[in-house]
């Protein structure tokens, strides 16, 4: 083979560059968030009423989707009333509604938004919620 003494380290040369990020990076998956619900808030309220306006489930999944056809009814048609799939009546709200009980903001959103890496616009509207430093 003609040139092999540079073609041969060259092939490994290049794979080794190519590879190094799943070496280095081998055995060290992220742990997946789990956010924490045990705000003050919450443990004051009943047991029975410490749910929250749509099963756990849909909330991961489809909270942004929610919130922002949310912004757009109370923005566009002036419908502050959500009904939820249990019936119930909420205020559409982000800040007196999901921060009345999700008030641990770095340890309920900050944490798997970081995970996901994604940055959601919110407060660039609204307040950021204070946090307690206890």
């Amino acid at each position: 083979m003609y040139n092999s003494g540079k073609i041969i380290p060259g092939i490994i040369i290049f794979l080794a560059i190519v590879l190094f990020p799943f070496w280095s990076n081998l055995g060290k998956a992220n742990v997946k968030p789990e956010p924490k619900i045990d705000t003050p808030v919450i443990q004051q309220m009943p047991v029975e009423e410490r749910k929250c306006i749509e099963p756990k489930e849909f909330m991961k999944a489809g909270h942004m989707q929610m919130l922002n056809d949310w912004r757009d009814s109370v923005i566009r048609d002036g419908n502050r009333v959500f009904v939820s799939s249990t019936g119930k009546h909420y205020n559409m709200s982000l800040q007196n509604e999901c921060l009345r009980c999700h008030s641990n903001k770095k340890d309920f959103c900050d944490k798997c938004h970081n995970y996901l890496a994604v940055k959601p616009y919110c407060f660039d509207c609204h307040i950021e919620p204070k946090e307690n430093k206890s």
